[in-house]
């Protein structure tokens, strides 16, 4: 199943999102947040309850790679370990540049 993603705009949009997602039966397992600032991911990850694409999700060797890529390369290569094309995770990098906040769910 391809993941679904929705763009938000500020913490709280990705707050209400998450809640949204809740209240449709999702599992706070099955939700997961992630901005352009590594930071920013952790403190939404932590006020949402949600999760964060890290090693499960990835593989050890993406996740072991990612240390040496920039930003915007480890962005799209864990939105493509998710299920997400390389065209989309380029789009959505985009969106994060431009301070926006994903909320993902439905990753196997």
């Amino acid at each position: 199943m391809k993941p679904s993603v929705q763009i938000v705009t500020t913490a709280m949009d990705a707050l209400h999102a998450v809640r949204e997602l809740n209240s449709r039966g999702y599992k706070q397992d099955d939700i997961y947040v992630l901005a352009h600032d590594s930071e920013k991911t952790k403190e939404l990850a932590a006020a949402t309850e949600a999760n964060q694409i890290g090693m499960t999700e990835e593989g050890v060797l993406s996740s072991v790679a990612n240390v040496f890529r920039s930003r915007g390369d480890e962005i799209r290569s864990k939105l493509q370990s998710i299920g997400i094309t390389e065209a989309e995770a380029e789009r959505y990098e985009e969106e994060l540049d431009q301070g926006r906040v994903l909320v993902i769910t439905n990753i196997n």
